[in-house]
């Protein structure tokens, strides 16, 4: 048998070479990812911090992974938090794939900024922003994001005196009970520390104590503690009998409230008309 001449061969397997190569083409280079729906909602507020989350919906023209979110949280104009959510969404070819992320941060540093921003009152404006990071087979591209929402400027608590009696038992006893008010303006719970106080009556104090400790104050609402305090020969003086026989005692409350970046100092003052005995 003759062998096919040498050039023959080579003209062969070059045209098996062209022909493979015609048949498996190159993929071709994915183009850039749509973004859409984006949102931002606030998960949860505090007098001194906030929860923020950013939502979206990505399309992409073939296969791909969102791998991460780099971002920026922002706070009335400033930015208070950096860092980077991973994420690792499927991305289907031209389906809309809904993703989110949350991103936490304290938008008042001082105690001096939440005084300013309780005077200032309304709104001030949160936002997260940054690059998405999406891959493609072996394509990297990044895209960038931005969603934000108003919300209500921290305002700081208020001390109020919500009610006081005065109960005389006798001509030498009279019994005293406050209701201290703690007044939280805000739509979140306010956390407390402590609420501090001490009552006088005349001039001379009666008792001090702490109450509230670590208690939480719900969103809109006032937190009531109770002080009992006596006045007696015991704890006022030898003259109790004249001062209780006048009818009303002038009196004086005061101390503090704290809590996170909270100092309030307070004094509230009056003249309690005495009830006939119990």
């Amino acid at each position: 048998m003759r062998s096919a001449p040498r050039a023959t061969v080579h003209l062969l397997t070059l045209a098996a070479w062209l022909a493979g190569c015609a048949s498996t083409p190159p993929p071709a280079p994915v183009g850039p990812a749509s973004l859409g729906a984006e949102e931002a909602t606030v998960a949860s507020q505090g007098l001194t911090e906030v929860k923020l989350r950013y939502s979206g919906q990505l399309t992409s023209p073939g296969p791909a992974v969102l791998e991460k979110a780099d971002y920026e949280l922002v706070s009335d104009g400033q930015v208070v938090e950096k860092g980077s959510a991973p994420l690792g969404v499927t991305l289907a070819p031209n389906a809309p794939t809904p993703f989110s992320f949350q991103a936490e941060a304290a938008y008042v540093r001082t105690p001096e900024d939440l005084r300013a921003l309780s005077q200032r009152s309304g709104t001030l404006l949160v936002a997260l922003r940054g690059t998405l990071t999406v891959r493609a087979g072996g394509e990297v591209r990044t895209l960038p994001f931005a969603a934000s929402r108003p919300v209500r400027v921290p305002r700081l608590p208020v001390v109020r005196l919500e009610s006081l009696d005065g109960a005389r038992y006798s001509e030498e006893q009279v019994d005293l009970l406050l209701r201290l008010g703690v007044e939280n303006p805000n739509p979140f719970p306010l956390r407390l520390e402590e609420l501090t106080w001490a009552v006088s009556v005349g001039g001379r104090k009666l008792g001090e104590g702490t109450q509230g400790k670590y208690d939480t104050v719900d969103a809109s609402a006032t937190g009531v503690y109770p002080v009992e305090v006596a006045v007696t020969r015991e704890t006022w003086g030898q003259d109790v009998r004249a001062l209780i026989a006048k009818g009303t005692l002038p009196y004086e409350v005061a101390g503090e409230l704290t809590g996170p970046l909270v100092r309030i100092p307070y004094s509230l003052s009056g003249d309690v008309k005495l009830n006939v005995s119990r």
